[in-house]
C-alpha cells in the first residue's frame, strides 16, 4: 500500500500540515511556566523546575525548599473554529495546560501559599498573558509528605490551570484563488 503524500496547500491532494509559527510546547513551554513561578513566587531559578526531564535534574539538599512542576494534561476545545482568508485558513482553538506544582523542604507550605494567593493578582497574570496563558483556576493546597533518601519531606501539591489560544495556519485556498480544471465531458 503506497503512502499518502504531504501536501502544503490545496492546490495538490495529499495530507496538510500547518505552516508558519507553532505553538511553543515541550522544554520551551516548560521554561515560561517556570519562569512564572519563580516570578510569583520568588524562588531562585536553580529551586524551580521540570518534574520529569531526562536526565533528572539533581534535587536540592534537605532542609532547602524548592519547587518541582508538570505538566499533566493538556485538554482542547473539541470545536475549533476556522477563519479564512484567500490564500489560507487558521484554526483557533482554546487549550487548557493542567499543571501540578510540588513545593518542598521546611518553607514549602509558606512558598506554595503564597503561589496560590499570587495567581490571583491581576499584574501576575499580566506578566503570564505576555507568555500568550493565562490563570485559569486552582485547587486547594494539599500536604503530601514524601519519603526522599530515606528521610521525610514536606511536601504541598498545587494544581493549577492555565489557558491558552491556539492558532494553527493551513494552505487552504479559496475557490476564488484555486485554479480548477474539470475533467471529462
Amino acid at each position: 500500500m503506497e503512502g499518502r503524500r504531504l501536501s502544503n496547500d490545496t492546490t495538490a491532494a495529499g495530507y496538510l500540515t500547518s505552516v508558519g509559527d507553532e505553538p511553543t510546547y515541550d522544554e520551551a513551554l516548560e521554561r515560561e511556566i517556570s519562569r512564572w513561578i519563580r516570578g510569583v513566587t520568588r524562588l531562585d531559578k536553580n529551586l524551580v523546575y521540570p518534574r520529569w526531564t531526562d536526565p533528572q535534574t539533581q534535587i536540592p539538599k534537605n532542609g532547602t525548599t524548592w519547587c518541582a512542576f508538570g505538566i499533566t494534561a493538556i485538554p482542547e476545545d473539541a470545536n475549533p473554529a476556522y477563519i479564512q482568508s484567500d490564500e489560507s485558513a487558521e484554526q483557533w482553538s482554546h487549550e487548557a495546560i493542567d499543571i501540578l506544582c510540588c513545593f518542598y523542604g521546611p518553607q514549602g507550605m509558606s512558598v506554595a501559599s503564597r503561589f496560590r494567593d499570587g495567581l490571583f493578582v491581576s499584574q501576575n497574570n499580566a506578566e503570564l498573558n505576555q507568555a500568550g496563558m493565562t490563570f485559569k483556576q486552582c485547587g486547594r493546597l494539599q500536604s503530601l509528605p514524601e519519603l526522599i533518601n530515606n528521610q521525610w519531606v514536606r511536601r504541598y501539591d498545587l494544581s493549577v490551570q492555565l489557558r491558552r489560544k491556539i492558532i494553527r495556519t493551513y494552505g487552504i485556498k479559496t475557490f476564488l484563488s484555486t485554479q480548477v480544471q474539470f475533467f471529462g465531458d
